[in-house]
């Protein structure tokens, strides 16, 4: 007797359907990218490949802001940015809520390839977790001093940090934003006071005054009066 053969309806002895090619290859790329990864030094801006726990992350590096090879400054981006649903997707799992990061350069498996994105918490569609392994990365505020002509030519007057959360270092910088008001070319002859936001350098730790538990604004006028003639 002979034995009734089974095949997928519409399809060919052999043959596997279009859902099924695309799982097939999206597992060969996924594993392509596992044994070839592309390396990653400090100071190139292409998106990394990092590892948060049993998952790999999509991350986004922030130069200038790194200790030594050790330690660099992240953000974790959803792996399908900059596509659209990738920010209404990644605000419900968390990605848009953690900043930026201090990761260890030894998590990083190399540059962001397309095939780590089934490895992501993103694709298992499930939320980062709580502790990511990551400490916050810090901000710092930087008062300075530029020439008027228009050129960089200037100095420093006084660098504020680390902040850990932007909100703090912004209410300090409204409050010397409202402090330098109508006195930005006065305080400093032949020179414009203004304020930046920025990070903050761990490498240059000790240029930094510690803005906590303190009058930032009083700090200012004292960076002020040690410059003026």
């Amino acid at each position: 007797m002979k034995r009734p053969s089974f095949l997928r309806c519409g399809h060919a002895p052999g043959a596997i359907s279009l859902q099924d090619q695309a799982v097939v290859d999206q597992f060969r790329t996924t594993l392509t990218a596992l044994r070839n990864p592309q390396p990653w030094a400090p100071g190139l801006s292409q998106d990394i490949a990092v590892r948060v726990g049993p998952f790999i992350e999509r991350a986004q590096t922030r130069p200038g802001d790194d200790h030594g090879p050790e330690m660099i400054a992240v953000a974790l981006v959803h792996p399908a940015t900059p596509h659209a649903a990738a920010y209404r997707n990644g605000r419900e799992l968390g990605y848009t809520e953690r900043g930026w990061l201090r990761c260890h350069t030894s998590e990083i498996l190399g540059i962001w390839q397309p095939g780590y994105e089934t490895l992501t918490h993103a694709a298992a569609n499930l939320p980062l977790p709580a502790d990511l392994g990551m400490e916050p990365a810090h901000y710092a505020l930087h008062i300075e001093a530029r020439k008027r002509d228009g050129s960089l030519d200037g100095y420093t007057l006084l660098r504020l940090g680390p902040y850990t959360e932007t909100r703090h270092a912004q209410q300090d910088g409204d409050r010397l934003t409202a402090a330098l008001d109508g006195r930005e070319t006065t305080l400093a002859p032949g020179f414009r006071v203004t304020m930046r936001f920025g990070p903050f350098n761990v490498s240059d730790h000790q240029l930094f005054t510690d803005p906590y538990e303190t009058d930032v604004v009083a700090l200012l006028n004292a960076a002020v009066a040690d410059v003026s003639p």
